[in-house]
């Protein structure tokens, strides 16, 4: 019991109704950081091309996490804006990275409006589905 008070206390996620929620966000993260910092040469081939590739990766990142973020009660408009800005962030990031940590990789300014795209991609996906399962009380049990 004195555990999980002063685990409250001190990590700022557990007071959230459940912080596992966010573990597919944080996986799919972790996938696009190895898929973006592996060498060329040890990079498996994306059948769709890079941009594509960029924006189907973001896109199932902002679905996970803002998706995560719906589930814990966090439903205002700032919510969403902070998902776009942040999944965004975190592609701009990974562009800079490719770009001065990379022997074989570049970071280029067109994936990082694929990156973006993907995102308002996946928050419309959300939007839609919130608006769907409103409209429809059986689904959202």
């Amino acid at each position: 019991m004195i555990f999980v008070m002063v685990s409250k206390s001190i990590c700022p996620i557990a007071p959230l109704k459940s912080y596992m929620v966010y573990m597919p966000a944080v996986l799919v993260a972790a996938g696009i950081a190895v898929l973006s910092l592996v060498e060329k040469e040890h990079a498996p081939e994306m059948p769709m091309g890079d941009k594509w590739s960029h924006c189907v990766a973001y896109c199932v990142l902002g679905i996970c996490l803002m998706g995560a973020l719906l589930v814990n009660g966090h439903k205002r408009w700032s919510w969403w804006l902070l998902t776009v800005v942040g999944c965004t962030a975190y592609g701009l990031l990974m562009e800079a990275l490719q770009r001065f940590c990379t022997l074989t990789r570049s970071g280029e300014m067109a994936d990082l409006l694929a990156d973006f795209l993907g995102v308002l991609i996946g928050m419309i996906v959300v939007f839609i589905f919130k608006i769907a399962a409103s409209r429809h009380p059986d689904i959202s049990k």
